[in-house]
């Protein structure tokens, strides 16, 4: 089965409660083979909101992209996603980083996440479970995207705990 990237993300409510609810639900779409740290990250684009609660997950599922990203959305509806505002607060917020070394560019779906090389708090979460994970257009790994980054979004890993050994 082929290895799907995630950037887990939310700033209303339990974050710790809503990542940790939302990856239970990943198991539905097969198996969740890595979770990272979770990271307190500041906002970027709209920052008049909370700071987020960022985690990254590699998931082996044998659904195609298009059908994960539908699940995904689901999962996101089934914790009490509402898209009222574009990059606002939020229950949760799941995307696909990467998912395998498929290239996917269509009007629903872009993988690789068009984003994800300028954003620090997903890469570092990324570069935790998977540093050596190549991004199929850029060459690069994440931990050298990573390290290229100039300075700037603080993304601190925190001590919270999404799954503890009883709940996990």
């Amino acid at each position: 089965m082929p290895t799907a990237y995630l950037s887990l993300g939310s700033n209303m409510g339990n974050g710790q409660a809503h990542l940790r609810d939302a990856i239970a639900q990943l198991g539905s779409h097969g198996e969740v083979s890595a979770i990272s740290s979770c990271y307190e990250t500041e906002p970027v684009e709209f920052t008049e909101q909370d700071w987020f609660l960022n985690c990254a997950v590699a998931l082996e599922t044998d659904e195609s992209p298009s059908q994960l990203m539908a699940s995904l959305l689901q999962i996101e509806e089934n914790l009490g996603r509402r898209r009222v505002q574009q990059k606002g607060p939020r229950t949760i917020d799941i995307d696909i980083l990467l998912f395998g070394d498929l290239i996917v560019n269509t009007p629903e779906l872009t993988i690789p996440h068009p984003g994800m090389a300028k954003r620090r708090f997903v890469l570092q979460p990324l570069a935790e479970i998977a540093p050596d994970l190549r991004h199929p257009l850029l060459g690069k790994t994440a931990q050298e995207m990573l390290n290229s980054l100039p300075p700037g979004q603080v993304v601190r890993k925190t001590h919270a705990r999404i799954f503890t050994d009883n709940n996990s």
